[in-house]
């Protein structure tokens, strides 16, 4: 049987799985999956005293576990063939990989993303291929399309645009570092609009909130009152941009 319990914290409640060892000596805490706090404990501490602990350690929790739930999700698994879908800016596109001694960059032409790859490639050469160029074409599409839309929303924002870097980000779909320059997932460029924009907004927040407390939410919401709803649908459309 799990062994489960709950604290609250201001507004916000705080579940948490107990897992039991006779190995350690010492209460640990760790976010897992998405946003999971588990709670590593001896056998026989009682809940209340881990209940007083993650109550103490209630402020780094909620940042850790607000840190792990804007994290892209795992990759899904494709296998770069010829009719399956590749998203840009929210729309959907049959992939038709074709064989060519033409060495152009894919394109999208009327409602397919067309990927011409060399001739007899082996089927794993084959799909890394095809995989490689439908990156690298969503990658120059981002270099263009996202400083644009930045743009465009600091412009509505009434705020000086930040320098920006499209880049592939492991573990988010963006970043602001200590110098005020947005580095933004390429991958981002999949999504519709409204994502895009909260992903940006979310990252022109960090410039006043280095965190995510109370106050970054609040600029964000004052900025972008739907973000919450956005948010919510990147989540779920998040695990068909990563692959």
């Amino acid at each position: 049987m799990i062994e489960r319990s709950e604290i609250q914290w201001g507004l916000t409640p705080i579940p948490y799985v107990i897992r039991r060892t006779g190995r350690e000596k010492t209460v640990a805490l760790t976010i897992e999956g998405r946003g999971k706090l588990v709670v590593t404990a001896p056998e026989g501490v009682p809940i209340d005293r881990l209940n007083g602990i993650v109550r103490r350690k209630a402020d780094w929790v909620v940042k850790r576990i607000r840190r792990a739930s804007d994290l892209p999700p795992p990759p899904s698994e494709r296998e770069f063939v010829s009719g399956e879908t590749v998203r840009y800016l929210g729309g959907q596109y049959r992939l038709k990989v074709f064989e060519s001694g033409d060495p152009r960059d894919p394109r999208i032409w009327a409602g397919w993303y067309e990927v011409p790859i060399p001739h007899g490639l082996p089927a794993e050469a084959r799909r890394g291929e095809v995989r490689r160029r439908i990156a690298g074409s969503l990658k120059q599409h981002a270099d263009l399309y996202l400083p644009d839309r930045l743009a465009d929303v600091c412009r509505l924002l009434r705020m000086e645009k930040p320098s920006i870097v499209v880049r592939e980000q492991a573990k988010r779909w963006g970043s602001c570092d200590r110098h005020g320059v947005l580095r933004i997932n390429w991958r981002i460029i999949q999504a519709h609009i409204p994502l895009i924009e909260y992903v940006l907004v979310h990252e022109l927040a960090h410039l006043q909130h280095r965190g995510h407390d109370r106050a970054f939410w609040r600029a964000v919401g004052e900025w972008m009152p739907d973000y919450d709803e956005r948010r919510a649908r990147l989540r779920e459309l998040g695990p068909s941009l990563v692959w």
